[in-house]
Order: C-alpha cells, then sequence, then structure tokens
C-alpha cells in the first residue's frame, strides 16, 4: 500500500462505483426486506455499507492515502464482526466464550494497520522505511485473511446440517472476499507492490459478495446451533502464533538493517541464532505443549473435555489388540489404567484391585515404576467407603485435611506421602467395587473440578464392567480347564481304587495262605499301611472341593512341622528354628501335604547350598507355620496374578497345581495362606490356622445367628 503502482483509472473507477452501488443496495436490500430476527442482521448490514465507504473512498483517493486504509481497516472490522455474530447465532452467551479470543486477536492485527500509517506518516519519504512498512502491512493482511479462512472452515464445519443452509450465502460472501484478500496480498508481498489487475477488479468483487449477504438475508428465522472444532480453534492460534513469531523476526531484522554495515549484519546473525534456538528448545517442549492446551481449553471453551474425542480414545485403547496370549491379562490392566490417565492427561497410574478379604492389591501399573506398593495397598474399610458412596478421592483435599465422607482415617499412609499421587477413581460395577485407579499428577498443575468428577465418574463404570467381563472370561476359562482336569482325575481315581482293592484281597490272602509266621507278619504291616495310604488320598481326592475339610482335629503344629523339615533334610537344608507348642484344628494330612507343596516349591526356587526354615509360632488364637527361603523370589505381578492360578507356574514343566492345592486345602480347614516375596532376595509362604478355643468361641456366635435364620425360614 505504500509502493507507487500503475493501473487503468477508467476501469478501477467503473469497477469501485459498481462495488459500492452494489454493496449499498444489498444494504437496503437487508434494512427493508432482511429477517429481523437474524443475530448476525445488523453486523451484515453495517459490513455492507463499511464495503460502499472503501469503495467511496478508493475512487475519491488515490491507493495508500491514509483514509482509504482506514476504510479499509473499519471494513475488516465489520466482516470479521459478521462471523463473530454468525458465532453466536445459537442466542446463548456461553457460545461466544470459544471464538472471543480468536475475533479479538484477529481485531488487534488489523487494528496495526493504522500504528503502520501513524510511523510511515512520522518517517516522512525514507525509501528503506517505507518499503519495509509495505511488507509488514501486507504481512498483517494476509494474517488476518488465513485467520478469517480457518474460523469460516470452522464455523461451517460445526454447523448443523439445517443451519448450513441458513449460513450458506454469508458465508460463500465471506469466504470469496477473504479469500480473494489472501491472493491480492501473498502477490503483493512476493512482487513488492500492489498487483494492478487484482487492485482494480477488488471493488467489483467485494460488491458482488456484498450482494451474496442480500441473497441469504431473508431466510426464515432458525435457531442457528454451531459445535465449534477444538482441532480447528488450535490450528487457527498456531497460525496465528506462528504468523506473530514469523513477524517479529521480518520487524526485527528489518530493523537492524537500517543500521547499516558490519554492525547490522552481525545483529542480524545474533538474532536470529537467538529465534532459532528459543525456537528450538520451546516447541518441542512437551511441559510447554501442556500448559497451552490447558490454557487454551480453559479459556476458549465452555467445556474442559471434547466428550466425542475423550469416548473415541478411551475406547480405542481398551479395545487394542494385545500382545501374546501369555501377557494379555497384564496388558489389559495397562491399558485399562492408560484410558482412564489419558483423559486427565496424567503421565502415569496404578490398578488396586480388592482381594477376597476386600484389601486393595497392586495388580498392574503403568509408567509409574518407581512408587513404592505395600502388600496391603488399602484396608477393607476404604474399599467399603468407595464402594458406598462412588467417591472418587481428590488426593490434594485428603492432604489439606478436608474430609467429605470419612475417608481421612481409611487413606494408607504411602498415598497421600506420594506427591505425585493426585487422585483415586473407584470402578463400581453393579454397586460392586472391582478396583480403583490411581491417577499421577499432570504435569500442568491443577486442581479436580465437578467436570472432572463426573467425566471419571461415567468412564469408571465403564471400566469396571469391562474388567468384571474379563474376570468372568477368565473364570470361565479356569472352570473350563477345571473340567477337562477332573475329567482326567475320574479315570486316576478310579485305577487308584481298583490298585487299593487289588492290595486288599492280597493282604486278605496272604493272611490266610502264608506259612512263615514273620514274613506274613511284614507282609501284613507293608500292606495295610500301602492299603491305608491308597484309600487316604482316593478319599481326599473323592472330596476335593467339595468344601470344608472332614477330618478336622486337634493338631501339634511343632509335629508337623518337625516331620516335613525331617523328611527333606535328605535331599535339602531345611531347619525348623522356632517350635512353640500350639496346637490348631486343622486335617493332619491335609495340613503335610499341603507344607509339603510349599517347601518343595520353596526348594525348587533355591540353589542346592542355601537353607531353607521352617518356624512355627502362635499369638493365642492362631497358630502360624512361615516357610522361608532365599531363593529367587517372585514378582508382586506373578503373585498377585498368576501364583494361586492353576496351571501357571514359573518352573520349567511345572504344572501349576502345588500352591493353589495348598490353598484351597488351609482354606478348607479355616485358615489361609499368605505371601511375601521379592525378585532376588527370597520369599515367605505364612499358614495361619485357628485354635481349638478361638475355633469353639466362634461356633457358639455362629450358632445363636444360625439359628435365628432357621427360626425365620
Amino acid at each position: 500500500m505504500f509502493a507507487v503502482v500503475t493501473f487503468e483509472p477508467y476501469v478501477m473507477l467503473a469497477c469501485y462505483l459498481a462495488g459500492a452501488v452494489m454493496s449499498a443496495c444489498a444494504g437496503l436490500w437487508i434494512a427493508r426486506f432482511g429477517d429481523r430476527e437474524r443475530p448476525d442482521r445488523g453486523a451484515v448490514l453495517i459490513a455492507c455499507i463499511a464495503i460502499s465507504i472503501w469503495c467511496l473512498a478508493s475512487i475519491t483517493f488515490p491507493p495508500g492515502e491514509p483514509l482509504v486504509e482506514i476504510a479499509e481497516t473499519a471494513r475488516n472490522l465489520a466482516l470479521i464482526a459478521v462471523i463473530f455474530r454468525l458465532f453466536a447465532a445459537d442466542g446463548r452467551d456461553e457460545s461466544l466464550k470459544p471464538t472471543r479470543p480468536v475475533i479479538l486477536s484477529l481485531a488487534l492485527v488489523q487494528l496495526m494497520q493504522p500504528v503502520l500509517l501513524f510511523v510511515n506518516a512520522q518517517a516522512g519519504m525514507i525509501p528503506q522505511v517505507a518499503q519495509i512498512l509495505f511488507e509488514v502491512s501486507t504481512v498483517l493482511n494476509m494474517l488476518v485473511a488465513i485467520g478469517a479462512l480457518v474460523l469460516l472452515h470452522n464455523l461451517y464445519a460445526g454447523a448443523a446440517a439445517s443451519s448450513r443452509k441458513l449460513i450458506r450465502w454469508a458465508w460463500i460472501g465471506l469466504a470469496g472476499i477473504f479469500a480473494y484478500d489472501l491472493n491480492f496480498f501473498t502477490i503483493a508481498y512476493l512482487g513488492g507492490g500492489d498487483p494492478p489487475v487484482l487492485l482494480e477488479l477488488r471493488g467489483l468483487v467485494l460488491g458482488m459478495m456484498a450482494g451474496l449477504f442480500a441473497w441469504g438475508a431473508n431466510s426464515a428465522n432458525a435457531a442457528l446451533q454451531f459445535r465449534p472444532s477444538r482441532a480447528v480453534t488450535f490450528q487457527t492460534l498456531s497460525l496465528l502464533v506462528i504468523g506473530s513469531y514469523l513477524l517479529v523476526m521480518v520487524l526485527v531484522t528489518r530493523s537492524l538493517a537500517l543500521l547499516g554495515g558490519d554492525i547490522a549484519r552481525a545483529s542480524q546473525i545474533v538474532f536470529l541464532a537467538l529465534a532459532c534456538a528459543a525456537a528450538i528448545l520451546w516447541l518441542p517442549s512437551e511441559r510447554l505443549r501442556g500448559w497451552l492446551r490447558v490454557t487454551t481449553v480453559k479459556h476458549l471453551f465452555q467445556h474442559r473435555y471434547d466428550y466425542r474425542e475423550e469416548w473415541l480414545r478411551f475406547t480405542r485403547t481398551i479395545g487394542r489388540g494385545s500382545g501374546t496370549a501369555s501377557n494379555f491379562h497384564v496388558s489389559f490392566y495397562e491399558r485399562a489404567v492408560k484410558a482412564v490417565a489419558d483423559i486427565t492427561d496424567s503421565p502415569a497410574g496404578l490398578l488396586l484391585v480388592p482381594n477376597e478379604e476386600a484389601q486393595l492389591e497392586l495388580t498392574a501399573r503403568w509408567n509409574w515404576p518407581t512408587i513404592e506398593i505395600p502388600a496391603v495397598a488399602g484396608d477393607f474399610a476404604l474399599s467399603g467407603l468407595m464402594e458406598q458412596h462412588n467417591h472418587i478421592l481428590d488426593l490434594d483435599e485428603v492432604r489439606s485435611g478436608i474430609d467429605r465422607h470419612g475417608e481421612l482415617e481409611h487413606v494408607p499412609e504411602w498415598m497421600s506421602e506420594a506427591e505425585d499421587a493426585w487422585a483415586v477413581v473407584p470402578l463400581i460395577h453393579f454397586d460392586r467395587l472391582v478396583g480403583t485407579i490411581v491417577l499421577a499428577r499432570p504435569r500442568i498443575e491443577r486442581g479436580l473440578d465437578w467436570e472432572d468428577f463426573d467425566l471419571l465418574r461415567v468412564v469408571g463404570q465403564q471400566l469396571a464392567s469391562y474388567l468384571a467381563e474379563q474376570a468372568g472370561q477368565q473364570a470361565l476359562m479356569d472352570a473350563t480347564r477345571f473340567d477337562e482336569f477332573n475329567r482326567r482325575m475320574a479315570f486316576v481315581m478310579h485305577d487308584i481304587k481298583n490298585l487299593a482293592s487289588q492290595i486288599s484281597l492280597l493282604s486278605g490272602n496272604a493272611q490266610k495262605h502264608a506259612d512263615n509266621p514273620d514274613f506274613r507278619a511284614d507282609m501284613l504291616v507293608t500292606l495295610r499301611n500301602s492299603s491305608d495310604k491308597l484309600n487316604a488320598l482316593l478319599a481326599r481326592l473323592s472330596r476335593y472341593g467339595s468344601g470344608p475339610a472332614q477330618d478336622v482335629r486337634k493338631v501339634e503344629l511343632a509335629k508337623v512341622a518337625g516331620g516335613i523339615a525331617e523328611r527333606f533334610k535328605s535331599v535339602h537344608p531345611v531347619s525348623l528354628t522356632r517350635a512353640d507348642p500350639v496346637h490348631v484344628l486343622a486335617d493332619f494330612e491335609g495340613l503335610e501335604q499341603a507344607l509339603i507343596h510349599l517347601v518343595q516349591n520353596a526348594v525348587d526356587a533355591s540353589k542346592p547350598s542355601d537353607q531353607i526354615f521352617i518356624s512355627v509360632s502362635g499369638d493365642g488364637l492362631t497358630g502360624q507355620i512361615d516357610i522361608v527361603d532365599s531363593g529367587e523370589g517372585m514378582t508382586p505381578e506373578f503373585v498377585r496374578s498368576s501364583l494361586f492360578k492353576p496351571f501357571v507356574s514359573s518352573k520349567q514343566g511345572g504344572f501349576g497345581i502345588g500352591a493353589f492345592e495348598a490353598r484351597e486345602m488351609i482354606k478348607a480347614m479355616g485358615g489361609r495362606v499368605n505371601v511375601e516375596s521379592r525378585e532376588g532376595v527370597g520369599t515367605r509362604f505364612s499358614i495361619t490356622l485357628p485354635v481349638p478355643e478361638a475355633a469353639k468361641l466362634l461356633e457358639s456366635r455362629e450358632q445363636p445367628k444360625q439359628t435365628k435364620q432357621d427360626e425365620v425360614a
């Protein structure tokens, strides 16, 4: 606009005069016949008048005159106002919020033109200054045109199908004006001056576009509802930021060029190096991108989350194919944690699942290898509280002493002390807690609000259904494998039964026909012992899994433990380190078999020279046997998900039934099995059984309840 150009005066006069008449007629048509209920009516009317005034100013004054440039600035501001009113056409004030910052940015860029006019007037006729100001003005006009076109794309793409008919002609008119301007100023910047042909036709083109405003102004009134696209808004802001960066680069380098000589060249090189270094350091920064994203969402959109995109991403993460069948469960649980963490931009997370005693245990972790989680990550009271209230724990509130539902006394110490721990999301399925997700703090500090709570609660319920379905599928697979196992065991039981019958018959015949009394006596003892053992094994197999142990009696733990230590002493160093005189209620043979399984596991996990220790202790209510080894140990994931699952073994060629059978036997006696293990350190198995006095006390309390239930029945 500051360069001298040549053009045909009569052609330009005719085009701009036609543009002034067409835009004025369009304004009169809108004022008289236009739909008065349209929210963009006033802005379109002002835009038509501004176009007409600009055309008349372009006829009266030469190009580049201040009055022409001011009229052009007013025209563009009016057109930007039309775009703004179209976005506000749904009749709600909240719908203006997503577009205000972008519209304001375009308006501020456009208002830089009068500033450049003032600078040009102060600088006089210096050619170098005039050329720099021309280029800067052209770049600013290009930025306005690009920003307006991106907004128009967002406007039309986000409109409902029924609403596009109402905005179609106004949208075409605005897109035509800014597309023409973008080409005009691009050629002007590259050529160093206004292109003559495009300059002559500019008034006619704008007048025709104003006619499109009038064409679409008499549409029937309807409520326009738009859905501003976040992606396009981010693209708009990115273009504005990049354009501003380039503009600053141009201004500074051209200003330094005015210094002249070697100082100018050195200053330009230094500035260029600093600007590139700043771009390299800041643009790839994940923290900076996170801050920009949070700030943009906070100030541009009515809601923090794009629910459609969040739901699609959640579904893709959960449904993504896992690896091999052996790591299916772990990978699925990790994907579950990631699906929830991605929603809040949390960099890591944990999945805690309640065990049989409703205590929370770590099941999976995602990107959080440093945090130490105890074996019992949360007690049953915390599980019950979250299950009852479906309450999302804001751990910052917990640390500050805010108590919503009495959770302060139940939040575990490790959770409150971990500064990175941010929130705990319950996973509720049919009013039952199937797990919790512990989210790490996002990289950009912010607090949880109502929108976080609502979305996380819904996502938690959906994820809980997936976890419940996964557990059901696993239980079905285990049941199928057990069915096959039971079929095989039926044949084994049949063979053992036949063998026991044959030995019994042999014993009877030998008792009748043997001639040597000593031989007969030895044979009888041997055969009867074998027969008793086989019959005991048959009885145990026949009642396997049928409920509580049948032969429960008073058993001395030290005697059982001593027998096991003596039995393994010939094959491995096993010693009894503590032998308190404790009597418990147990099935002697079942307890012995369970101990054999656990000690054998310890032997298999240890080196030949490693000592295995067995200790017996009691606390008055229960008796306990500990089996401790210093072998290879097990990972927490294997202990939680695989140790007590049948057919899963860490040993080469192992059947994977020993630990499971030991736990089931102890449970049938009314006891429990606990395990603590660490890789490279060792493992401790603890068997706890009730003493007779405690069992009688518990039985006396249960009898009145059972009697009352029978009376009610």
